[in-house]
């Protein structure tokens, strides 16, 4: 075992499976119990800890000392690559979609990301769309140097396998395979891995997508909707990062009714969508839901504490 694995198990453990008693506006006919992702690790947090964690392992093992990536200007991915680099030894390299950033005061998330030590490089909107581009890519290697390069979102097959390990964590703390497990769904990695998981154990669970993007249909990677799984789209509150008042009160009561912290661009969105469903009956009574808690806290809003 060599440095950087003995640290990944030293630092990062299995999270917390924690069952939420009544933890909705009314209640209802389910069992609900909360997998505490975000409690992995205090930065590197949630699915991108899973994601990030087989990556950087290959990176180290391939030679690598630069990760590079893109993202948003409020972007989870970066900040949790800005915090990997910095808890493991990494340079890091942002490619920030939006160039007239650059002069910008810097939001929380972006000076997060230079006080962890990440190289901030603003590009326009049409230079960004090309960021799969495999020319594009070369030619910031030219700039940058060598580096291994991490996907918008942090998807990849390697991120697929990290997100997977969800389900085994959960079987072994609860003793079965529960009815559902739910999660936001971004770019997809996440849910990817947890019906790999479920797919490959041939278990009875039902893996629950809900999107935080508009419009989303399919998940690269996965077959249609089967038994294995579904994505529910219905839940976006208007797109990806967008809200109503609504959505902000229902996350506020749940937090004050299990002292727990979410965020209404992930995470609350899924609580919503479960309790939705199950005023609907989608649920057969007293179903077994395990929701993963994907981190992601760096984008709460402050509308929520007021």
């Amino acid at each position: 075992m060599n440095e950087l694995e003995r640290q990944l198990r030293d630092l990062v453990g299995q999270s917390p499976l924690t069952e939420l008693t009544d933890p909705f506006p009314e209640p209802v006919p389910i069992r609900l119990l909360l997998k505490r992702d975000d409690r992995l690790h205090p930065l590197v947090s949630g699915n991108k800890w899973r994601k990030l964690k087989y990556n950087l392992l290959a990176a180290r093992q391939q030679g690598y000392t630069t990760l590079l990536t893109f993202g948003g200007a409020y972007s989870n991915h970066l900040y949790a690559v800005a915090a990997a680099g910095q808890t493991f030894g990494f340079q890091t390299i942002g490619v920030v979609r939006g160039d007239e950033l650059a002069m910008a005061p810097r939001n929380p998330t972006l000076a997060h990301c230079e006080q962890m030590g990440m190289n901030l490089h603003f590009v326009s909107r049409d230079d960004y769309r090309r960021k799969d581009d495999p020319t594009y890519r070369a030619a910031l290697l030219n700039q940058f140097g060598p580096a291994y390069i991490l996907p918008e979102g942090g998807t990849n097959e390697l991120a697929i396998r990290g997100t997977a390990e969800v389900i085994p964590e959960l079987i072994a703390q609860f003793g079965a395979a529960p009815d559902y497990v739910c999660c936001p769904v971004g770019t997809g990695g996440t849910v990817a891995g947890l019906v790999q998981a479920v797919r490959a154990g041939a278990l009875e669970t039902q893996v629950l997508g809900f999107s935080a993007v508009g419009g989303a249909t399919a998940i690269p990677g996965l077959p249609d909707t089967d038994r294995y799984w579904q994505l529910l789209p219905a839940y976006t509150f208007g797109g990806y990062a967008r809200t109503t008042p609504e959505l902000l009160t229902f996350i506020r009561t749940v937090e004050r009714r299990t002292g727990i912290l979410f965020e209404q661009v992930y995470t609350g969105k899924m609580l919503y969508g479960i309790y939705a469903l199950a005023r609907q009956g989608f649920f057969p009574g007293g179903a077994t839901v395990v929701a993963v808690h994907t981190g992601g806290l760096q984008g709460r809003s402050p509308l929520l504490d007021e």
